[in-house]
């Protein structure tokens, strides 16, 4: 399989709970597009520093993680952010990657978001049954 790629939105949750709250204005919300690499080896959801910057999010932990060359690394987690790819979202903390790092999104925001990588084309896709809302099993 190749590497995969997809187009995500992601947006600071503090600021979209502000707007809820009527406390700034929709406009004021920070979030960014971005090209990200589908990597169902990888847990979670990693970004950036120049992301986690330019989405003003605050680091609230730190993980060890271990890289694909075995390498461990201390790694800083940050609070939550919205990932929306086409009409899919979710809420997940981030990991940051040193630098300008590509940004990785792993399978426990895949799972969350209901997406698939079709083996014929290898795009990042929603289920053909069931385009329109995700579905979880609560087993």
């Amino acid at each position: 399989m190749g590497m995969i790629h997809a187009e995500l939105e992601l947006i600071n949750t503090i600021d979209l709970a502000m707007v809820r709250r009527k406390l700034i204005d929709e406009s004021k919300v920070r979030k960014v597009t971005v090209v990200a690499l589908v990597d169902s080896g990888a847990y979670m959801m990693f970004i950036n520093e120049p992301i986690k910057e330019q989405l003003g999010l605050d680091i609230i932990d730190e993980q060890v993680v271990e890289l694909a060359t075995g390498q461990k690394e201390r790694l800083k987690i940050t609070e939550p952010i919205e990932v929306i790819f086409l009409n899919r979202s979710t809420s997940c903390r981030a990991l940051v990657l040193p630098g300008d790092a590509e940004i990785l999104l792993g399978s426990i925001p895949m799972e969350d978001l209901d997406v698939i990588i079709d083996p014929k084309t290898q795009p990042l896709v929603l289920p053909p049954d069931r385009p329109y809302i995700a579905q979880k099993p609560l087993k």
